[in-house]
């Protein structure tokens, strides 16, 4: 089949690809003419997709990259895979909106659009779909199809096409027409009944995840308080087989998905039933205050020794918003070296994961974490534990760490 993927980043890049290896022809659509630049050169900065899947499926023809909506015409199935920010609290879905009208100015009888993008349930009916009728001049459900399907970035456990798709249609043919080309494309298809269950169950997901580690942040500051190490409690209590799943504490929430999603069923409860969605907006409070916390006790560990913050050299390790990640979004490390240089200390920041040119991340001076750049620092912060960080000698250089990921030991070490 003919397919677009609009949207080529986190989400849609993968799928695309894996798509166009099944043997469909695909067509990556962006609206960032230097992230197709690279793509059709063959080079993938996602950690999904290694450039060599990227240039595999480029020379047989499968995939192709374009900013031009000119090549989206002709399309059976198209998904969307764009951003869903929040601006204030208030969802941002002016990208799916506006990917809407580009597709439906090219929609066609019997093709077939997915929204993959999260949002509120009722995104797909009560936004996408009046926008694809009113476009293309088609009626949804009878001239095409629609569905929605939430994306799931597999992790280190679950490869991309290994880890369950739900799927849901805006009625029974849509479904099982997405139902099918997804079939293809991963090893497990999930069928719910329409598509608000579905946009449901992908925030009640990152919802769960939110939560959770909001309450052992929360925990954190507390057990410090109270002289108890929290680290050692959570290896405690993981030992019971059932009925706890371990979540760890750390410098705040990040990223593209936690701090953001559980945000759209608040504003759509607000908006619709005039109601709070209390917990998610409490674990909102707590992440967010996070950064102010590891700078708090940043602050008494270098009184202690008779330092002030103003003037002293703290080295931030690891700024992407997780483990091992190429993601600079959101990262609660922005936070951390926005509020420590308004108190005046000189922040740097070491980053492997991410090229010396990006400027998406915190403003501070980039710097390798070698021995000589540890020792010469005040204060050390590891905020994401990298495995290319080397640790040891971390530990042997530094004057004193704060370590919010538990993985350092020493008597130079505090952890969060």
């Amino acid at each position: 089949m003919q397919i677009v993927v609009a949207g080529q980043g986190y989400v849609g890049l993968p799928l695309a690809v894996r798509a166009a290896e099944v043997g469909h022809r695909v067509v990556g659509y962006d609206v960032d003419p230097h992230r197709v630049q690279q793509l059709a050169a063959g080079q993938s900065s996602m950690r999904d997709v290694d450039s060599s899947r990227l240039r595999a499926v480029l020379d047989s023809g499968a995939y192709s990259a374009t900013v031009g909506a000119a090549a989206l015409a002709g399309f059976d199935i198209a998904v969307i895979t764009v951003p869903t920010p929040l601006r204030d609290g208030v969802p941002d879905l002016t990208y799916v909106e506006s990917c809407a009208r580009t597709l439906g100015e090219r929609l066609r009888p019997g093709a077939t659009v997915v929204l993959e993008s999260t949002s509120y349930p009722g995104t797909t009916e009560e936004l996408l779909l009046p926008i694809l009728e009113e476009v293309s001049g088609l009626k949804g459900g009878v001239d095409f199809l629609a569905g929605f399907s939430p994306e799931r970035i597999g992790n280190k456990r679950w490869s991309f096409d290994g880890t369950p798709k739900l799927v849901s249609g805006i009625d029974a043919k849509s479904l099982d027409v997405i139902k099918k080309f997804y079939d293809g494309i991963f090893q497990t298809t999930v069928p719910v009944s329409g598509t608000k269950v579905a946009e449901l169950a992908k925030l009640i997901e990152n919802t769960f995840r939110f939560v959770n580690i909001s309450m052992v942040n929360e925990m954190a500051m507390l057990a410090a308080s109270l002289g108890v190490n929290i680290w050692e409690a959570i290896d405690a209590a993981a030992t019971k087989p059932f009925g706890f799943m371990r979540f760890t504490p750390g410098p705040g929430v990040g990223g593209h998905c936690l701090p953001v999603d559980p945000m759209f069923l608040s504003w759509k409860a607000q908006q619709e039933l005039g109601i709070p969605f209390r917990f998610a907006e409490l674990a909102a409070d707590v992440n967010r205050h996070m950064p102010d916390y590891v700078v708090r006790r940043l602050m008494e560990a270098l009184g202690k020794r008779g330092m002030p913050i103003r003037g002293s050299r703290i080295l931030l390790l690891g700024l992407t918003y997780k483990y091992n990640a190429t993601d600079l979004r959101n990262s609660p490390s922005a936070r951390v070296a926005e509020l420590l240089t308004n108190l005046g200390a000189e922040v740097r920041g070491a980053e492997p994961n991410i090229p010396d040119g990006d400027d998406t991340g915190p403003n501070v001076l980039r710097v390798d974490a070698a021995p000589d750049e540890v020792a010469t620092a005040d204060a050390v912060v590891l905020l994401m534990d990298h495995p290319r960080f080397d640790l040891p000698m971390i530990e042997n250089c530094a004057t004193y760490v704060l370590d919010c990921r538990n993985r350092l030991s020493g008597p130079n070490v505090e952890t969060l």
